[in-house]
């Protein structure tokens, strides 16, 4: 008997190791990435309307760079579905246009700004087969923001002339992705992408009974270079 099972160890211990190879050579399902945005802004918006407002007073945006988190689920050997998002951004708005609203500046000063909580949701079309370690890839998906922590500032406050309530619209709208992904080792990759989105909100300021708005599409683009960890 004890002959018997010192035979079989050596199977045992070979398919133990098949097993083993089998697992490391699978590919991982699964990945996580962090890394930074850069969004660049492309903003329209419909000169503000409402009480005491001068003739062409309208709104700007500055970019911003925030870090940028993501969860990755192959789907199928060329098929991945993504969920990005960003750590909220503090975006600053601009006012643009008239040089005053009355003696109190406006062109160029700081009168508000947000925080934006925006995920992303794609699904992308992965190129090339999986033993590649250079991919490239695009992908369609659904944007959603939610905007909070709306401040006016001071310089906001004197222009409309007292203590302002700022309200910002959510917006779901459509983005798009294209991509390099490339593979460093079996659980680690490195990628880049740039991506377009379109953000449609309705700016309202509220000041003392006296209501103004605005139209706005952000049009943000957005470059992320991460690393990935796939398990």
């Amino acid at each position: 008997m004890i002959k018997s099972v010192l035979r079989a160890l050596p199977v045992a211990a070979f398919l133990m190791g098949a097993s083993i190879c089998r697992a490391d050579d699978a590919i991982p399902n699964n990945t996580v990435r962090i890394g930074e945005y850069w969004v660049f802004y492309h903003v329209y918006a419909d000169n503000l309307s409402g009480p005491f407002v001068p003739t062409g007073a309208n709104l700007s945006v500055k970019n911003v760079q925030t870090p940028y988190l993501a969860y990755l689920r192959r789907l199928a050997p060329n098929f991945a579905a993504e969920v990005a998002f960003g750590i909220p951004p503090l975006t600053k708005t601009y006012g643009k246009g008239p040089a005053a609203f009355g003696s109190v500046p406006y062109n160029g000063v700081e009168i508000s700004s947000a925080r934006w909580f925006a995920p992303t949701a794609f699904i992308e079309y992965v190129f090339l087969n999986e033993s590649s370690p250079l991919r490239p890839y695009l992908g369609v998906g659904l944007n959603y923001v939610n905007f909070y922590d709306r401040n006016s500032t001071a310089a906001g406050n004197a222009a409309a002339g007292g203590p302002t309530a700022i309200s910002l619209s959510n917006s779901i709208g459509p983005a798009a992705t294209v991509g390099l992904h490339y593979q460093l080792s079996h659980n680690w990759s490195v990628v880049a992408s740039y991506s377009a989105a379109r953000v449609q909100t309705t700016l309202s300021a509220h000041t003392g009974g006296v209501v103004r708005t605005s139209d706005i599409t952000f049009g943000p683009q957005t470059l992320v270079v991460a690393a990935g960890f796939s398990f």
